[in-house]
């Protein structure tokens, strides 16, 4: 690559950059295309609420006031609703009262419409504006079974259930709480009709909710009573809808959308995932474990008792406005036998994507959290490198700023022998500079490439040189960079953790924001990775020289090399700022390890090691031999 090629690379993106600051709307523009982003999108959000609607007002015709979620009589069209709801028209119509159970983590609301759950906070979270973290709320959410009864279609989200207090300290009311080791359970029901207005109170669909004080996961059971002359027994499974917006919360939506989607794990198999880059639907066809709803650092996890049949599930991308990241979808098929009373048993799991949390269950839902599964040594790294220090360290109550430069310099500890045999392998490659240089100067033809090489390799191994040496120890050390590369941006410890100037180590740290977006950069700037890019450009500037004889040789890749940190300038600059603070620290400990190797290793002693190996005789491997033999049979006679 030569100075004209370096020009018009800078040129094009002198005329890229120009062109889009040129071509950038006016203020007046900008605020009448928001004007009408925001009605396109209000459109799309009423559509969806109507859409939403129309499932729910075959059965809901009119709203009652009565607190105590008793029935008035039925309405003139009673034989319309008995005709499309059956032994289930009683439950048609009523309030939809709120019933909240809550422990030391979780705040659940469950409404009497559906008698389900709505609406989920997680208490010790909140989002990046100080907001309580809501993973979805009322408006955004759908669950409901689908059944036959009497040929009619019944989905349990648009009925209206009755509660029922299993503590009896806790009757009656609408909030319940928890605490420490305690456990409380609650249930609501959706009880048969007994008369026009009455209920057959020994009859009924029931959902009962355990929730335990200090943990993540409340146990779910679906309860069939007395339901086998009134529910359909002749099917083996029934259908489960459930659908979620999941809510945005995190400072960078493009981060959050990339690491939001369904992942699900097939019973007694691997753990999988629909793509997060784009839309995906998939049908599971064999049985499934569990399906769970993931965002960038928290999930809602639907379990089963024992196994799902098969499941339909999908993502779909929301707009901005409203704050949501993707609606996720299954349409799942649970086993049952409706012949007698059934219990089925679920459970959910909300909360945050933490390894040491989620691995406690011993369902794989750490596969969630992206530790480099796909290749053995990057899991391992995270699994037992960079976890439990963090773990450890975290206990001292130490900023986590100072936990990575801790983490950094154990690393560098570790790598210190790789880093010392990279150094001399190099300091030899110097060594021998001038020699390559006489070779190529003794073969300076295109045609004597072969020539060329052939003699240098054996010059590099009369001097018992490997010039791969130095590129193994440099192979070694990338699982560990990929392996943080998947850490830091999906680790929870680092999230609203500041540091610095940084405000968050999980998201950008954003020291001035830009009136306009500049093309592969962004509308903001990040220190951390600023600086990161610098210190690697130096760092790059400082290895080409040491480097100098090989890299005379491919002088487009020594220009591709301050290609790179450029681009991860682009990349990196809406990334998580601790993973640039790292790669920081690591370029800041690499100069200090350089300079001390350059006070440490001799390299008039190496070159006077180097010209006694030169003189000892070359033993010729036995495959060598078999080389050489084959060669001469074909009329080839090498030179040693």
């Amino acid at each position: 690559m030569n100075k004209q090629n370096i020009f018009g690379i800078v040129l094009i993106f002198a005329i890229v950059i120009g062109f889009s600051l040129w071509q950038r709307p006016t203020q007046k523009e900008r605020e009448s295309m928001q004007r009408t982003q925001d009605s396109l999108l209000a459109v799309q959000h009423n559509a969806e609420l109507m859409a939403a609607s129309k499932m729910k007002e075959a059965a809901q015709k009119a709203k009652v006031t009565d607190t105590t979620a008793k029935h008035e009589p039925l309405p003139s069209d009673t034989s319309k609703l008995k005709s499309k709801l059956g032994a289930f028209s009683n439950a048609a119509e009523g309030k939809n009262k709120f019933y909240t159970i809550e422990n030391d983590l979780l705040k659940i609301k469950i409404s009497a419409r559906g008698g389900r759950i709505q609406t989920v906070q997680l208490k010790k979270y909140q989002t990046y504006d100080t907001l309580p973290l809501i993973i979805f709320d009322a408006d955004s959410s759908l669950f409901g079974f689908t059944f036959f009864s009497d040929n009619r279609n019944i989905n349990s989200d648009s009925l209206y259930f009755q509660p029922v207090w299993s503590n009896q300290s806790q009757t009656g009311k609408d909030l319940m709480k928890v605490s420490g080791t305690n456990s409380l359970k609650f249930s609501m029901r959706l009880y048969v009709n007994a008369g026009d207005t009455g209920y057959n109170r020994n009859k009924y669909l029931e959902f009962v909710y355990t929730l335990k004080g200090d943990k993540y996961d409340v146990e779910y059971t679906v309860n069939f009573v007395g339901l086998s002359d009134v529910v359909a027994n002749n099917v083996n499974a029934i259908n489960l809808d459930w659908r979620v917006n999941m809510r945005s919360q995190e400072r960078s939506l493009k981060n959050e959308r990339l690491n939001a989607t369904v992942y699900y794990k097939y019973y007694q198999d691997e753990v999988k995932y629909l793509k997060e880059t784009k839309d995906e639907e998939d049908d599971l066809k064999t049985k499934v474990k569990w399906i769970s709803y993931k965002t960038q650092f928290f999930s809602a996890s639907l379990i089963a008792g024992d196994y799902f049949n098969n499941a339909s599930i999908s993502t779909v991308t929301k707009g901005d406005r409203f704050h949501y990241l993707k609606t996720m979808s299954a349409s799942i098929s649970v086993p049952v036998n409706l012949t007698s009373n059934q219990s089925i048993p679920f459970s959910f799991y909300f909360g945050p994507n933490k390894y040491n949390i989620l691995r406690k269950y011993h369902l794989d839902l750490e596969r969630q959290i992206p530790l480099g599964w796909s290749f053995f040594l990057m899991q391992w790294i995270n699994r037992y490198g960079v976890i439990p220090v963090f773990d450890f360290l975290s206990k001292f109550s130490l900023n986590y700023g100072i936990i990575i430069l801790i983490l950094t310099i154990l690393l560098k500890i570790v790598l210190f022998p790789i880093a010392y045999k990279t150094y001399t392998s190099s300091a030899k490659m110097r060594v021998l500079k001038p020699d390559v240089d006489d070779i190529n100067n003794k073969y300076p033809k295109k045609e004597d490439a072969m020539k060329k090489q052939q003699a240098v390799m054996a010059l590099y191994k009369k001097a018992g040189v490997n010039p791969m040496s130095g590129c193994i120890p440099l192979l070694l050390q990338m699982p560990i960079l990929f392996a943080f590369f998947r850490f830091f941006p999906s680790s929870i410890e680092l999230r609203q953790q500041p540091f610095l100037w940084a405000h968050d180590l999980s998201s950008y740290d954003s020291i001035l924001d830009l009136p306009f977006k500049i093309p592969f950069y962004g509308d903001h700037v990040s220190l951390f990775c600023l600086l990161m890019t610098i210190s690697t450009i130096i760092y790059t500037k400082i290895n080409n020289d040491m480097m100098a004889g090989s890299t005379q040789q491919m002088p487009g890749m020594k220009t591709m090399m301050y290609l790179m940190p450029v681009m991860f300038l682009g990349f990196f600059n809406d990334y998580s700022s601790g993973l640039s603070y790292y790669y920081l620290l690591a370029n800041l400990f690499t100069f200090g390890q350089m300079w001390a190797f350059r006070k440490l290793v001799n390299e008039d002693a190496i070159h006077q090691k180097i010209q006694e190996n030169k003189k000892k005789t070359v033993k010729v491997s036995s495959f060598q031999k078999r080389l050489e033999d084959m060669a001469k049979q074909r009329g080839y006679n090498p030179k040693r």
